[in-house]
């Protein structure tokens, strides 16, 4: 079988960072004998050349290609394409390492498209992430129809003939933004572009040495000639006019005018600053004009502005205002949508600065709308104001869900509105006549932990099920040339619990515990038991009867159409005075057996037999191990215990609320009446046509819900 793909690491020295790299390898799901790992390795002086020896002998698709030390990852990559036998080659980084499934996927979305190039998810726990770029699967795009850009690493799968047609290769030798000057070489003449968005292709990891490349302070002579080549690429292949200015701004933004912005520039030398602002400052002439300036924010703007007057004092002016302004968020409303998978949630967002977080204030003048002169007094001279009027549309915020171990990142559907609200006096300090006044985002999210149809993200990103682990709540905030992330949930409603409902939503006991965290209170999702469990997040939840001949318990724990039955072990122990609270006494255990935990109209529900065989006689707690034979019982009411192993709960137990109960009686009608139709009509109309058996479906769910 013909090789699909290579994969190039270049390797110099790894030591153990290496051994994820080649487990990723080692683990992909497209066979061994439709992918090739080439390492090229740059004049090693460790033990990895022996490494490497004994990997190739075990592994007849992994291959070793030892090259004289070069100094830098150009020629090595170049070498690794000369040697390639597939039709798409992966660049991988010898720290990084690959998602099982990556391979497969960027292969077979590339290979049905023709693409040239095809980019993957990539998450990173250091490194920041154009997670715009990979908001959803895109089958076919260019550098024109798609922010290709933002993502100028090189740790993409390249169809192997193109960069040979087009004499794509890397600059040799020590230098620097190879990856930008490769990437723009590549992106402009691809005539198509694919993107995978909805799985996690490519991790970057951090080297807890420091060790990760592109660490070491730049030389800005050095640096700023290279990104001149860049430069040059985009205008030898662009216009004038609105598509050039844009590409223009991305580098604009983040090589030249990032590297004069806050944190960086607040910890330069007086000379190093000097020397930044005086290699930059060329660049932003021959390269960065009005029309490349005005698109983008406020902030960015004004930066543009200090640095055509050369003034680095004010540019580290700025830079420290900037420094202080935050993202904050509020949780308005926590709540799982009744009869499904979805956990709602409300959010305001808005920018704030100082230790205090005093809003953003705005004031109108004039008929336009402007950053408030208390706040740009410190870095505008008296009189000049910060006008924001045309700028109001580009103030967003999202909800986003971040793997606190793995780093990886997805964007959560949200409906936001954008307002302008009058401060409140305290806030509103100015000018006679003047109205002051804050910009706020108000959004409505709904999370889909257990994946399937609508969990999307911005422009329909689907994530799927999310995986095991701690999944925390996030508010990336984007306004006036600023993006900031906050926290969700220190600040929050009133009104919402301190230990929201669990969940089960799928078949498999897979618990879904949306959580506070200590000490800071935020969000977190819990998913599948990482760290937490079932059992002290019911503890003070009421456990109710349901009125009818067989017992049953109903219990706080939320279910979703998709809940299958859930084992348990239902336990009979000695009453214990303080058993069941955090730090209490284990309760004397003296009898247990099998138990399911079924969905019942949105919530979980126990059956409790009426005979128990073999339990003792006598006075007992009745519990439920919901988190495994080696976790506490959840305590849920007294129980008697007579001859013959009779069973009766505590007669006390709180039933539904009136309305409650109306509404789940209804619902379980609804579920027996379908039941019944499905059991007779469904044999009739499987053997009708498929025209006519669409249409009974149709009517069927509208009669029956």
């Amino acid at each position: 079988m013909s090789v699909k793909v290579s994969v190039v690491i270049p390797v110099y020295n790894p030591g153990r960072y290496i051994d994820p790299c080649i487990d990723s390898l080692i683990r992909q799901t497209l066979p061994a004998d439709e992918f090739e790992a080439v390492f090229i390795d740059d004049g090693s002086t460790d033990d990895t050349p022996q490494q490497l020896a004994e990997l190739a002998g075990k592994h007849p698709n992994f291959r070793v290609v030892r090259i004289p030390n070069s100094g830098w990852p150009g020629k090595p990559r170049n070498i690794g394409v000369a040697e390639a036998r597939g039709e798409y080659v992966q660049f991988l980084d010898q720290d990084d390492h690959l998602g099982p499934d990556a391979l497969r996927r960027l292969y077979d979305m590339g290979h049905r498209n023709g693409s040239d190039i095809v980019l993957g998810k990539v998450a990173s726990d250091f490194r920041g992430v154009p997670h715009g770029v990979f908001r959803r699967d895109r089958e076919k795009c260019t550098l024109r129809t798609a922010p290709l850009f933002d993502s100028l690493t090189p740790h993409k799968m390249f169809r192997v003939a193109f960069l040979r047609e087009h004499g794509i290769a890397y600059p040799e030798g020590k230098r620097r933004l190879e990856d930008q000057l490769y990437m723009m070489r590549a992106y402009f003449p691809a005539e198509n572009v694919s993107i995978v968005g909805s799985y996690t292709c490519y991790y970057y990891s951090k080297r807890d040495d420091g060790k990760n490349a592109g660490s070491a302070r730049v030389v800005p002579a050095g640096y700023y000639a290279n990104l001149r080549e860049v430069l040059d690429v985009v205008a030898a292949n662009t216009e004038p006019g609105p598509f050039r200015d844009k590409v223009l701004r991305r580098f604009y933004r983040v090589e030249m005018l990032g590297r004069l912005s806050e944190p960086a520039v607040l910890k330069y030398d007086d000379a190093y600053l000097r020397e930044m602002v005086d290699a930059v400052r060329p660049l932003a002439e021959d390269f960065m004009g009005d029309s490349v300036r005005d698109g983008m924010g406020p902030l960015l703007r004004l930066r543009a502005a200090l640095l055509r007057e050369d003034d680095a004092e004010g540019l580290v002016r700025l830079a420290r205002f900037a420094a202080t302004v935050k993202g904050a968020a509020r949780l308005d409303d926590l709540s799982w949508d009744a009869g499904s998978d979805r956990l709602s949630l409300r959010f305001t967002a808005r920018l704030v600065h100082g230790e205090e977080k005093r809003p953003l204030k705005l004031v109108r003048r004039d008929g336009r709308l402007c950053v408030h002169p208390d706040i740009t007094a410190g870095f505008l001279p008296p009189g000049r104001l910060l006008d924001v009027t045309d700028d109001l549309d580009g103030f967003t915020a999202e909800l986003s869900l971040r793997d606190r171990e793995k780093a990886v990142e997805w964007p959560c559907p949200a409906e936001t509105e954008r307002r302008l609200e009058t401060l409140d006096e305290g806030d509103a300090e100015g000018e006679e006549g003047e109205e002051t006044c804050e910009l706020v985002v108000r959004g409505t999210a709904r999370l889909a932990p257990a994946g399937g149809k609508g969990a999307a993200g911005g422009n329909g990103a689907v994530y799927g099920k999310l995986r095991r682990g701690f999944w925390d709540a996030w508010v990336p905030v984007r306004g006036f040339g600023l993006v900031r992330k906050a926290r969700l949930g220190a600040d929050r409603a009133e009104h919402i619990p301190d230990l929201p409902e669990p969940a089960l939503l799928t078949a498999g006991a897979r618990p879904v515990i949306p959580y506070f965290t200590h000490p800071h209170s935020n969000l977190t999702l819990d998913v599948d038991r990482r760290g937490k469990t079932l059992g002290p997040h019911l503890r003070d939840r009421p456990v109710l009867r349901m009125p009818g001949r067989t017992t049953e318990l109903r219990l706080g724990i939320v279910t979703a159409p998709a809940t299958g039955p859930v084992p348990v072990e239902l336990v009979l122990s000695k009453p214990v005075e303080g058993a069941g609270e955090p730090d209490g006494p284990q309760p004397s255990v003296v009898h247990t057996w099998a138990g399911v935990l079924r969905p019942a109209q949105g919530r979980a529900q126990l059956t409790v037999p009426r005979r128990v065989a073999g339990a003792p006689p006598g006075a007992w707690r009745l519990g439920v191990r919901l988190d495994g034979d080696r976790a506490a019982p959840l305590d849920l009411c007294a129980a008697e215990v007579a001859a013959g192993g009779l069973l009766r709960i505590d007669p006390a137990l709180p039933v539904p609320d009136p309305a409650s109960l109306r509404s789940i009686t209804r619902q379980r009608r609804r579920a027996a009446v379908r039941r019944a139709v499905k059991a007779t009509a469904g044999p009739v109309v499987r053997r009708l046509p498929p025209r006519w058996r669409k249409k009974a479906r149709r009517l069927a769910a509208r009669l029956l819900g």
